[in-house]
């Protein structure tokens, strides 16, 4: 496949070529490799997302049989798989928000800092953390999939295996409870 088909082929073509051709599933990891990584990167640190990111990708080759375009686009896809490999990492993912809501400078370095020094100042970081660890882990991941991963509520839901009326339903609890959790700090310190 020359560079100029894999640009035009679209998701199907793809999964048809990598079929016929494992090869050619570098394709798949040429187009989609970065927004992988920044969305695991930010989920966890840089050396775990580089290493979850290319994990995906190995899992994915090894299911590329499995792959039903019928069912979903290849990016959300591997964002599910991503997210899945993302749960391994789940008490290391724990342990950094209870660092950053102590306001543990040292930690508070990685890309994910990055996104929660857009949503407030420096000083709200550790309350941003606080509120991020009152989420059940489908808040979180959906509510990450869009802030991080900047996918769609449909994508979320392919990417989760959910539909997309609960991936509104979880946005919107989790945003509720962000803010019931942030306001109360307000109030009380």
């Amino acid at each position: 496949m020359s560079a100029g088909v894999e640009e035009r082929a679209d998701d199907a073509e793809l999964a048809a070529l990598f079929r016929r051709d494992p090869e050619s599933f570098t394709a798949v990891y040429d187009r989609y490799h970065r927004d992988v990584y920044l969305y695991v990167s930010g989920r966890l640190d840089v050396q775990a997302g580089e290493d979850v990111a290319a994990e995906t990708f190995l899992v994915a080759f090894g299911l590329r049989d499995r792959f039903d375009p019928e069912r979903g686009g290849l990016r959300p896809w591997l964002f599910g798989i991503a997210t899945n490999l993302v749960a391994r990492h789940r008490r290391r993912e724990a342990r950094h928000y209870k660092a950053l809501a102590r306001g543990r400078a040292e930690t508070a370095d990685g890309p994910e800092s990055r996104v929660v020094a857009s949503v407030a100042a420096q000083g709200m970081r550790p309350r941003v953390a606080r509120a991020l660890l009152g989420l059940n882990q489908g808040e979180r991941d959906v509510l990450l999939l869009v802030a991080l991963g900047q996918l769609t509520h449909e994508e979320v839901a392919q990417a989760l295996g959910v539909s997309y009326g609960t991936v509104g339903s979880r946005l919107s609890r989790a945003r509720r409870k962000l803010n019931k959790t942030l306001n109360r700090e307000d109030l009380h310190g």
